[in-house]
């Protein structure tokens, strides 16, 4: 008799091919792949999955996968890159436009728990993906055009140049032209501080918060530089209740809790509404999502998102506020 199988017990994961994206594959036809089953453990699940590894053309690095074929399917990513397959996009905007809540769990037992279960859920469905969330199948058109948009229309081989000389950057490297890396000054722009569970999971990805914040501003929702604005204005809004508005919210910002609205306020005359967050973060994550998805929908109408102003100082915070200038100016 088999023995009975423990639910939290490591797993194993093997495949034929892997799951890559058209950028990373490389421009050769060709391919010539290795193939090393069980050869490392999965960097999201952490469990063992066969790694292949390949040159994707002339003068680019060696590539290989980093996450296994299932943790790629769970989140319709590549298995090198981890962008979205469909739109080459970060996860984080992805999800931010289709309305998508960011599941990541985190001690082991939860991961390998989630991932069989995820598994299971994948065996049972005919294509053998995962079905798409009801937020996702009803997200707006504005933002799926929002994302093909952003979407890169042709592969960007870019990405499969060797890594920048260390040596180089310390004035050290003695191959000169025959160095496989590229002599160049590498650049800070955040990329450096970013992990692979970061970009899976669609947190704190610095490339994702340089395009959605790009976006909110050709929207016209810069966030304000005072730090303590933390109120939004929904405008437009058809005749409705707090609860609606409320409903709206969070079914398009899934990764709202109710305890994070601090108020929310209706002035029916003006067919708008004021929310106001718990902190400035919170509020600038649902100005992200609300700009990627055209706005807020509210009964079947979609309404206008903009960062509510700073109240003007009054009585005694005045004249502190004017002296204070007067002497900076003197």
């Amino acid at each position: 008799m088999p023995p009975k199988s423990d639910i939290n017990k490591v797993g194993t994961e093997s495949s034929d091919f892997p799951i890559l994206c058209e950028s990373c594959l490389g421009e050769n036809p060709y391919v010539r792949m290795s193939k090393q089953e069980y050869g490392k453990e999965c960097k999201i699940c952490t469990r063992p999955f066969t790694v292949f590894r390949w040159n994707p053309g002339a003068g680019a690095r060696f590539k290989k996968t980093e996450i296994c074929t299932t943790c790629a399917k769970i989140k319709n990513v590549c298995q090198t890159c981890l962008l979205d397959l469909e739109y080459g996009l970060p996860t984080q905007v992805r999800d931010a436009a289709l309305g998508r809540l960011n599941e990541a769990p985190t001690s082991d037992i939860n991961k390998q728990y989630y991932t069989q279960v995820m598994e299971q859920a994948m065996a049972n469905t005919s294509s053998g993906q995962l079905q798409d969330t009801p937020d996702a199948r009803m997200a707006s058109s504005a933002a799926k055009e929002m994302l093909k948009e952003l979407a890169r229309k042709d592969p960007y081989y870019k990405r499969n140049r060797p890594h920048i000389c260390s040596f180089f950057v310390k004035g050290e490297c003695t191959r000169g032209n025959e160095c496989p890396f590229r002599h160049e000054v590498p650049q800070e722009n955040g990329l450096e501080k970013q992990n692979m569970a970061d970009r899976y999971y669609g947190r704190n990805d610095p490339v994702a918060k340089k395009m959605l914040s790009a976006h909110a501003e050709s929207k016209g929702l810069v966030a304000p530089e005072d730090k303590s604005i933390m109120t939004l204005i929904f405008l437009g809004l058809p005749e409705c209740q707090e609860q609606d508005v409320r409903t709206s919210l969070l079914s398009s910002c899934p990764f709202i809790q109710q305890t994070q609205i601090k108020s929310l306020s209706i002035v029916a005359a003006s067919h708008c509404a004021f929310t106001t967050f718990v902190n400035r973060g919170i509020a600038e994550r649902t100005a992200e999502a609300l700009s990627a998805q055209g706005g807020i929908e509210v009964l079947g109408k979609r309404g206008k998102v903009v960062w509510g102003k700073s109240r003007p100082a009054r009585g005694a915070a005045a004249s502190a506020a004017a002296a204070g200038k007067a002497k900076a100016a003197a």
